[in-house]
C-alpha cells in the first residue's frame, strides 16, 4: 500500500540531500516520480542541498493542487509512482490534505521533507498537518549541532548574527550570510531560550587580559 511519509528535522540535517537520494534510488529501480518544492533557497523550481546537489522541480504555489496535478499527468498518459516533496513546512494544510488523497485514492507514495517548527518554536501549518495525517513521521538521524556541540533542536532567525523572535513566519534565508543579512542558525534548546547564537557567544567571552576572580584575591 502507498504511504504518506514525513521526514523531519532541523535545518542543516540533510533533508534535501535525502530527498534527492531517495529520488535517485527510486529512479534506479525503474520507478518514475515527480519532485516538488517551495521556496528553495536556490530559487524557484529547484531543489538544492547544502552539499551542492540540486535538481529541477515543480514549484508549489499558493493555489497549487497536488491531487489535480497528478491526475492531469496521469490523464495525459504519464506515469507517476511517487512524489518527492521538499520544504513541505511551507505547504498549506489543505495541500497536505491533497497529498493524502494522492496516497489513498491514487495509490501513489508521497515522501515529504521539512522542518517542524519556525524560529519562534511554533509549528508550521504544513508540518502540523503532516504530523496529523502521515502514515509515518521519521526524524532524520543526521544530527545538526548547536555551536556549543550539543544536538540542535531549534531553528533561530538572526540578523547580523543576533537572534530575533519577531517577524513574518516565512522569510527565505540561509545559514551562511553576511553581516546585517537575515540568516538562520540551529541551536540547542538551552541556547535558543537564552537567544545565544554563535556570534553573541563569541562576543560574550571574557577578554584574555581579564584575570579570573580567584586570581585577583589579595
Amino acid at each position: 500500500m502507498a504511504e504518506l511519509v514525513f521526514f523531519s528535522g532541523t535545518m542543516d540535517c540533510g533533508k534535501s540531500t535525502l530527498a534527492l537520494q531517495m529520488d535517485h534510488n527510486h529512479t534506479a529501480r525503474g520507478r518514475q516520480g515527480v519532485i516538488l518544492t517551495r521556496n528553495d533557497r536556490a530559487g524557484a523550481a529547484t531543489i538544492s542541498s547544502r552539499l551542492g546537489l540540486r535538481a529541477d522541480a515543480v514549484e508549489v504555489t499558493d493555489d497549487f493542487d497536488f491531487h489535480a496535478h497528478v491526475v492531469q499527468r496521469l490523464s495525459a498518459g504519464g506515469r507517476v509512482d511517487y512524489l518527492i516533496c521538499d520544504e513541505a513546512q511551507f505547504f498549506a494544510a489543505e495541500q497536505v490534505d491533497q497529498l493524502a488523497r494522492v496516497v489513498d485514492e491514487l495509490d501513489i507514495d508521497v515522501y515529504t521533507f521539512g522542518i517542524t517548527t519556525d524560529f519562534r518554536t511554533r509549528l508550521f501549518p504544513g508540518s502540523r498537518r503532516l504530523i496529523e495525517l502521515a502514515d509515518r513521521v521519521e526524524v532524520l538521524q543526521v544530527e545538526a549541532l548547536c555551536w556549543c556541540g550539543a544536538r540542535a533542536t531549534h531553528n533561530a532567525r538572526t540578523v547580523g548574527g543576533v537572534m530575533v523572535v519577531e517577524g513574518a513566519q516565512v522569510v527565505i534565508g540561509d545559514i551562511s550570510v553576511s553581516d546585517d543579512e537575515i540568516g538562520y542558525e540551529v541551536l540547542c534548546r538551552r541556547h535558543h531560550r537564552r537567544r545565544m547564537t554563535a556570534a553573541t557567544a563569541r562576543a560574550s567571552v571574557l577578554s584574555p587580559d581579564v584575570l579570573p576572580f580567584e586570581d585577583q584575591q589579595a
